[in-house]
């Protein structure tokens, strides 16, 4: 099975349809995030789904008022559940494996023919607040997911030469 065809398709959409999100399409996306690997198998993440139209206005605006958080039938919050787990590198793992998780599900959104976008700009702790997320734990990014409400063009990519080397930098 090749994948880069799903890959090359998924591109960051910014203008959402009011059309619903089936919940069954919403689960794989989900199951996508959870089959996700982690550091140490911890899995240490908290997805929560927001629907309502009430409090992702309220998302959109602890956003700073990015209109797609608002407008996308389906925002995703990716929380962690451990924020003191460093790896053996000495970097934190839960920005790495929420990463990991958000780009399963990203790509599984493609295969559902639905557009995502990434959304990393916003309050947290006004996010922690709507959302009821304790406030010893993180909220990393929001996923805003949908049906395009306009055809969007995949940013211009550098070429791989550009980042890539072989045996040292």
């Amino acid at each position: 099975m090749n994948m880069l065809p799903e890959i090359e398709k998924r591109i960051s959409v910014r203008a959402f349809t009011d059309r619903p999100v089936d919940k069954k399409q919403i689960e794989r996306i989900l199951e996508a995030g959870r089959l996700a690997p982690s550091a140490k198998n911890r899995q240490a993440w908290r997805f929560i789904v927001v629907q309502d139209v009430h409090l992702r206005e309220q998302l959109m605006q602890a956003s700073f008022g990015q209109e797609h958080v608002g407008q996308a039938p389906v925002v995703i919050a990716l929380c962690t559940t451990n924020v003191d787990y460093k790896m053996p590198n000495g970097q934190l793992s839960y920005p790495v494996d929420l990463g990991i998780a958000g780009a399963f599900m990203m790509l599984q959104a493609t295969h559902e023919e639905l557009s995502s976008c990434a959304i990393t700009t916003f309050d947290e702790r006004d996010v922690r607040d709507l959302l009821s997320v304790p406030h010893s734990m993180r909220v990393v990014m929001l996923l805003a997911m949908g049906y395009p409400a306009e055809v969007a063009e995949r940013a211009a990519r550098f070429p791989l030469s550009r980042m890539v080397s072989y045996e040292h930098w």
